[in-house]
């Protein structure tokens, strides 16, 4: 990797689902460790850790931060590499709507859960639709804000597949704001990146929101 490429930072090792990786320099602590900080947030909490009910939360809730946060160890560039070339002269927008996702927010460590769309404009090739999805998953399951991720997986398609242009819209739910701080339950969160064809064609990016359902556009441009 470059270390002039923009997407090399966001970049994790590649590593076997539901496995932790950290961030390059970033030294992780044991398993041992990790339960041991759930010991000490539930006395925080004001609870017994030792009590019956809860003396294998802090094993549980390690377990489920290896899935919540399996996205570390993906290269989502690497799940775009494999490409098709025999389309027949396809050369109209690739649509994939309505991806649920289901996101971590790095300011309050909830969740963020939402539908996302993503669209690209074939140029020489195309790739499977379940590796959209993936690339969706990789950058979900991650800590993040939406802006980031929404930008992160329109850059990265628009790296690998090289088409005429990508089109991201995603939704989102947090949960930092519906059960906690304002309390604003049923409020959603919309952004877009529009790359290309989507940015510089407003008939493309019309298409493309008609697809999807005219959910508009947000903060990520």
């Amino acid at each position: 990797m470059s270390a002039s490429n923009p997407l090399a930072a966001d970049r994790p090792v590649r590593g076997p689902t539901h496995h932790l990786r950290s961030a390059p320099g970033i030294k992780r602590p044991s398993r041992a460790e990790a339960e041991e900080a759930v010991r000490t947030l539930l006395l925080w909490a004001g609870d017994d850790p030792d009590r019956e009910g809860l003396l294998g939360t802090p094993d549980r809730v390690v377990r489920s931060y290896e899935e919540f946060f399996a996205g570390y160890g993906v290269d989502p560039v690497e799940l775009l590499q494999r490409t098709f070339e025999e389309t027949d002269g396809y050369d109209e927008m690739v649509v994939l709507k309505n991806i649920r996702f289901e996101s971590y927010c790095e300011h309050h460590m909830v969740p963020i859960i939402g539908r996302a769309h993503v669209a690209y404009l074939p140029k020489n090739r195309v790739v499977g639709i379940s590796k959209l999805a993936r690339v969706v998953e990789a950058y979900g399951k991650r800590l993040q804000i939406q802006e980031k991720m929404t930008s992160q997986i329109a850059n990265t398609i628009e790296e690998v597949l090289q088409p005429l242009g990508v089109a991201v819209v995603i939704e989102g739910e947090h949960q930092c704001m519906t059960t906690r701080g304002v309390h604003k339950p049923g409020v959603s969160m919309v952004t877009s990146r529009m790359l290309g064809a989507f940015r510089t064609d407003p008939s493309t990016r019309r298409e493309f929101l008609a697809m999807i359902g005219n959910t508009g556009g947000g903060s990520a441009g």
